[in-house]
């Protein structure tokens, strides 16, 4: 169903990009769509109002987001509990999360107002921090959690637990817990293996172990896994989604399960996930 309202959020660092704003406000306004504007996006354009991203995520049907799979990764720290639909329009080459990049533009438009596309649900993890009986969440992540080193370049040890059996200690540079969607990211780069994205299983993946046959896991997504340091002098960082660090004091645990909600990801039809990971993994077959 075609949506009544859309909210734009645009990258504004990228280049041309209050270009793209106006004109996808000007089509999606000529077809009768109603157009909302994030705060910042509101200001690079000159616009007088702008609503914050929550805000956008109560009171519109679809958020357009225009930038790179970053950008979308930032937006879904931001809705929190507002969970909404997202269109993602790159600026620059086409990414794993975003539909068209913004040469067309036009097509994006088009595809939105006559509601010709579908979504692909995709999980979210859960991540809290603490001890039994003090639990604190501390934020939803699309991609993954990434449990690391700080400046001291120096293995970690990290006592990880599936389910509350324990899966083994890693000796090792960190530890990447990847959804699907993150499978392509830190995890794969780590050596971890791409997952479709309706697989229904999340990856371990440790970083440069010093075991080397501690290879990647995948376990199913109703699985809890818990991670915490085994020694108490060595500071220990949790990324969720590559942002702001937070320390993980020594006898706290990191527990990660599968979030209640999910992100409606908006595809296109004859966008597939493996003709994305063909283009992007450069994919062309056999030269022989």
């Amino acid at each position: 169903m075609p949506p009544e309202a859309v909210g734009l959020i645009a990258h504004t660092g990228k280049p041309g990009a209050a270009e793209l704003v106006r004109r996808l406000q000007a089509d999606f306004e000529r077809a009768g769509v109603g157009v909302r504007l994030e705060d910042a996006t509101a200001r690079l354009i000159g616009a007088e109002t702008g609503w914050d991203v929550n805000r956008l995520g109560r009171e519109t049907d679809l958020l357009v987001v225009l930038g790179g799979d970053g950008t979308i990764l930032n937006v879904v720290s931001r809705l929190g509990d507002q969970m909404k639909p997202v269109f993602g329009i790159n600026i620059g080459s086409l990414g794993f999360l975003t539909c068209l990049n913004s040469s067309a533009a036009e097509e994006a438009v088009a595809a939105i107002v006559r509601g010709e596309y579908s979504y692909s649900e995709r999980a979210l993890l859960c991540v809290e921090i603490g001890r039994e009986g003090d639990w604190r969440e501390e934020a939803l992540g699309l991609n993954d959690v990434v449990i690391s080193r700080g400046e001291i370049s120096r293995l970690i040890r990290l006592r990880t637990r599936v389910n509350g059996e324990p899966l083994t200690e890693y000796n090792a540079d960190g530890l990447v817990i990847a959804t699907p969607t993150g499978s392509t990211a830190y995890s794969l780069s780590a050596g971890g293996p791409i997952l479709a994205p309706q697989s229904g299983v999340f990856v371990i993946t440790p970083i440069c172990p010093h075991v080397l046959t501690n290879r990647s896991v995948i376990v199913e997504d109703s699985s809890t896994i818990e991670v915490e340091a085994s020694e108490p002098d060595h500071p220990v960082y949790v990324t969720i989604d590559g942002r702001s660090p937070l320390n993980l004091e020594f006898g706290r645990t990191v527990r990660i399960r599968k979030a209640a909600k999910t992100l409606p990801l908006a595809v296109l039809p004859g966008v597939s996930f493996f003709s994305v990971v063909r283009q992007k993994l450069k994919w062309s077959g056999s030269t022989i």
